[in-house]
């Protein structure tokens, strides 16, 4: 575990970054010049260099060697230091570790010279200011806010105030041992130590943490961030008119307690495939919200069947991080069975997010539209299966302008079967690059897809339904 910037850096979504609080301050003051010109004779100024210190009313302003030097230790101890940071940047091996340590140090050195014991500590220590004193009580802090969260990894971030690592710095690189952890460091070790001691299973980890603390060093307070989980799977829709996520009300849009519109849900659709599969998942382990990432999406009136479209459902501040997802699958499979069902289901990672996002596969659809004055039977399979292997030129179409760019794309029909007619109504299957509009293949969009069936069998075409057969994606 990293003391202060262990947090990786990513894309943006999204990431934690908790490097800055290895430069984090509350702020600095500028020293502002007199603009007057000054008629005072100068004087010579009397600069601190860090040695100054004042013990029990004397000073002492001699040089010293470094620790572990006996006089570099000595003087550690005349300026003040706590048994902790006596320990820590004293560079001498001891039975024990922090303030028992320093205490060994202290008392060794004392037996080498006896005039050491008329300097006491300090009730402020120079170096830390006392910070390891309140290890136990952040500890304490830490283990009740995670209380009733399960982990098993942890992340640590620590804020300390710039002045005070800045000053501690000029002290240990001038009379401390040479390599001796510095302040932050020394902190964050100190506060890992002492949870380990109250939960030895836990692990402190550089990336992918189940919960990361942060510590402010000057208010004590504890900042607690339970990271989400990640469940792969595929589902599948079986009935039409429920959007893939949430969809908010379009006169509130979703804000305050909602409109009359919605009924006070804020909600244009009461349901969503990201609830019904989210919902039984929040309740079992105990989570705040879920955010829903598929493999692109389907129409609202457009079911989803085969073995279903790949997803990764987040799931937000979980209680619990480890659930069987065996008995998961089933009770989301018994949430809504009419509607939407999963399969597949495991653990991922939040990379596969963006792995299933941006994953470009070919679908199979089923299509069925109608027609007035239908042509000949053969005439109409036969212009149906000459769209077979052709590429398609698709300008946005008209239903999704407002939330598409304005260009043409390409798409190629791969293959076209099982064409059927039942008199003005005629249905088909296909199976097309990522991104083809189907529909618009039929109706054309006023000349927007071309070709089409439209212009291959002269008629208008009025699409009834739009199943997806597959999605080939593994």
């Amino acid at each position: 575990m990293s003391e202060d910037d262990s947090k990786e850096t990513s894309n943006g979504v999204d990431e934690d970054e908790w490097h800055l609080y290895a430069s984090a301050d509350y702020g600095a003051a500028e020293s502002l010049e007199n603009s007057e010109p000054s008629n005072e004779e100068e004087t010579d100024v009397e600069w601190f260099d860090g040695d100054d210190f004042y013990q029990q009313g004397d000073s002492i302003d001699w040089d010293a060697p470094p620790c572990p030097a006996p006089l570099g230790i000595a003087h550690v101890i005349k300026i003040g230091a706590c048994d902790h940071c006596l320990h820590r940047i004293g560079g001498r091996r001891t039975q024990s570790s922090g303030f028992e340590g320093g205490a060994s140090l202290r008392k060794e050195a004392s037996s080498r010279d006896p005039g050491l014991s008329d300097f006491d500590i300090p009730d402020l220590c120079p170096l830390c200011e006392n910070l390891f004193d309140d290890v136990g009580n952040i500890v304490e802090r830490i283990i009740e806010t995670l209380e009733e969260t399960q982990f098993r990894s942890m992340q640590l971030g620590i804020h300390i105030p710039k002045d005070l690592l800045q000053s501690e710095d000029a002290i240990r690189t001038k009379h401390g041992a040479r390599g001796s952890k510095p302040l932050k460091a020394s902190f964050a070790i100190a506060i890992q130590a002492e949870m380990l001691r109250k939960i030895p299973e836990i692990a402190f980890v550089k990336e992918y943490p189940d919960v990361m603390v942060t510590v402010d060093a000057l208010t004590l307070r504890v900042d607690t961030d339970v990271r989400p989980v990640f469940i792969y799977g595929r589902y599948e829709k079986l009935a039409r008119g429920i959007p893939q996520t949430r969809w908010p009300c379009r006169s509130c849009r979703g804000r305050g307690d909602g409109c009359e519109s919605c009924e006070g849900t804020g909600l244009q659709y009461r349901e969503s495939v990201q609830d019904i599969i989210g919902d039984p998942v929040k309740a079992d382990m105990g989570a705040s919200d879920t955010s829903f990432h598929g493999m692109g999406r389907e129409d609202i009136d457009v079911r989803c069947l085969g073995s279903g479209r790949p997803f990764v459902l987040e799931i937000k501040n979980p209680k619990i991080r480890e659930t069987d997802l065996a008995d998961l699958e089933s009770k989301i499979n018994s949430n809504n069975p009419e509607k939407v069902k999963v399969n597949s289901l495991k653990w991922c990672h939040k990379k596969d997010v963006s792995r299933v996002k941006e994953t470009r596969s070919e679908k199979s659809y089923t299509i069925r539209f109608k027609i007035e004055d239908a042509p000949p039977e053969d005439q109409i399979i036969e212009s149906i299966n000459s769209l077979s292997g052709v590429v398609l030129e698709q300008e946005t179409p008209k239903r999704v302008s407002h939330r598409r760019a304005a260009k043409t794309r390409k798409r190629k029909i791969v293959s076209i079967s099982d064409v059927v007619v039942d008199g003005q109504e005629i249905q088909f299957s296909l199976r097309c690059e990522a991104g083809t509009y189907v529909k618009e293949l039929v109706h054309s969009d006023e000349g927007r897809t071309i070709p089409s069936v439209k212009s291959v069998i002269d008629r208008e075409c009025e699409v009834l339904w739009l199943d997806v057969n597959e999605i080939h994606a593994d």
